[in-house]
This record gives structure tokens, C-alpha cells and sequence, in this order.
């Protein structure tokens, strides 16, 4: 009987991180912090009191073809958690294998969870597949952001080649508000046409929720005043903003003024800017 070969050695890396918020009398804390690879949270902040901000930190910087990275977070009923990254998060050249970036936030009900990581920056050639899941209770809040950046216009390197699936979903008590999923190949049309990015090289989503119309009245004010070309509805109570635009530093310009205008509509508070953006 021929021997086995043993099976070749996977390079890419596997990062995992599961976390958990619960609350406390006196605020939000993070409970459980499990990681696997280069995925962590090294410490939690309050700087408004009750909310707890959490910075996820990614060491290497970079993303290849073949890493897989999966963060999952549960915010308890009555939590409140603010989560960002330090840096963005950068999908460099592969050599034919997929990097996955998978995304699991769970917001039960009473709880609050605030998304807000910077841009993820594709490089041309980049094979990815990322997938953010924001599961709701029934009357939890959220308000999430995602920037995303395709090449390095600025250095003369456009997306011409690779691709980015892109999937966004949220879920209320277990049934589809927002479905979105979109797969965009480097050089295609998708990249120019009026129907896709109409050459705008970034492009990002908001989702805000439980809204009313005074909200969306706020978030069209907000962008009416802004560069880029942008749209915001509303699927049942949540409200949903679509943006697409010259780069990542427009769409943090956007970021800010929609959080300062709405945060205090959906959460009775004023923006509080984590102290990482500043560095």
C-alpha cells in the first residue's frame, strides 16, 4: 500500500478573536477576550463613562491570499461597546489564494454597539472575501460604519486587477433587514461605470438603527453638504447610507459629521472621538 503524502503546509495566517461585553452598575465592561493569532484587544477605555471603547489590533498590518481573520462579538443585553481599529486594514497582492475576513456582531436586546473601524485598503491584485454580520435584537441600537478603498491612486496604482467580495447583512430577531453583497474585479466596469464606483476609488455604508424620520431628515442635511456622491434611506427603522468618493480621508470627513449628528438622536449623547484616531 503506497504511503500518504502528508498534506502541504497551509502559509496563511488564522487570527481569530472572540469577545463579550456585559454591564456592570457602573458601566459597560469587556468580559471575555479569547484570541488565536495576531487578533486582539489589549485594553478597554471609558472615556464617557458607561460605553466601553475597544480598539482591535491586527500586528502585521497586512493581510495576504490565504489569511483568514474572524472576529466575533457578543454585546450583552444592557452593554454598550464602541469598537475601532488603530489603523486600516490592508489586503496586499495575492498569488492566486482568497484572504476571508469574517465578521460576527451580536447586539441583543437593550444593548448598544457603535462599529467604527477605519478604511480596509485593497491593493490591486488583492483576492478578498469579507463578510460583516450585525445580528439585532429587538430594540437594540446600533450605528455601524465601513470604508472601503480599492488601490493607491495617490502613488498611481489603481485597482486593476484581483477582486473584492464585499458582503454586509443585518439581521433583526432573526430575519434580513439589509442584504447587501457585492463582488468588484479589478480593471471591470464595475470600477467606472455610473451603475458601479463611477471611478471613485473609496466607497463606504452606514447603518443606523432604531431610526425615525427626523434621523434621516439629519443624515441628508449632513450629506448634502459633503464631496462625494451619496444616498440615504430607510429599510423599516433602520437607516441606511450609501457613499462613494475620492479617498479615505472624505469618507472620515463623512464618518464624523454623520455620527455627530445622529448620535445624539439614536443614543442621547454627543460624538466622543476615541483618543486612537488622534495618533
Amino acid at each position: 500500500m503506497a504511503a500518504v503524502a502528508p498534506a502541504a503546509p497551509d502559509p496563511g495566517w488564522r487570527a481569530r478573536l472572540d469577545l463579550a461585553f456585559v454591564p456592570t452598575p457602573a458601566r459597560t465592561v469587556l468580559a471575555r477576550r479569547r484570541h488565536e493569532g495576531p487578533l486582539r484587544v489589549q485594553r478597554s477605555f471609558h472615556p464617557e463613562g458607561a460605553p466601553c471603547h475597544s480598539y482591535v489590533l491586527h500586528p502585521p498590518g497586512g493581510v495576504v491570499g490565504g489569511d483568514r481573520i474572524s472576529l466575533d462579538a457578543d454585546v450583552r443585553e444592557g452593554a454598550w461597546a464602541l469598537l475601532t481599529t488603530p489603523g486600516a486594514t490592508k489586503f496586499y497582492r495575492s498569488l492566486g489564494r482568497t484572504a476571508t475576513l469574517r465578521q460576527n456582531l451580536r447586539v441583543a436586546p437593550g444593548a448598544t454597539l457603535e462599529w467604527l473601524p477605519q478604511e480596509q485598503i485593497v491593493f490591486s491584485g488583492a483576492i478578498v472575501e469579507a463578510l460583516t454580520r450585525i445580528d439585532l435584537g429587538a430594540d437594540s441600537r446600533c450605528f455601524a460604519w465601513e470604508l472601503n478603498c480599492l488601490g493607491r491612486p495617490a502613488g498611481g496604482l489603481p485597482f486593476e486587477s484581483g477582486s473584492l467580495r464585499q458582503r454586509l447583512e443585518v439581521w433583526r430577531e432573526g430575519r434580513p433587514v439589509l442584504l447587501e453583497h457585492a463582488r468588484i474585479e479589478g480593471g471591470s466596469r464595475a470600477v467606472d461605470a455610473p451603475w458601479g464606483l463611477n471611478g471613485q476609488p473609496a466607497f463606504a455604508t452606514l447603518v443606523a438603527g432604531p431610526t425615525d424620520a427626523d434621523a434621516l431628515t439629519a443624515a441628508r442635511g449632513v450629506l448634502a453638504a459633503m464631496p462625494g456622491e451619496a444616498s440615504a434611506t430607510r429599510l423599516e427603522d433602520l437607516l441606511v447610507v450609501r457613499w462613494r468618493g475620492a479617498g479615505a480621508l472624505e469618507g472620515y470627513a463623512l464618518r464624523e459629521r454623520l455620527w455627530a449628528a445622529l448620535r445624539p438622536l439614536l443614543m442621547g449623547r454627543p460624538m466622543c472621538r476615541p483618543r486612537i484616531w488622534n495618533t
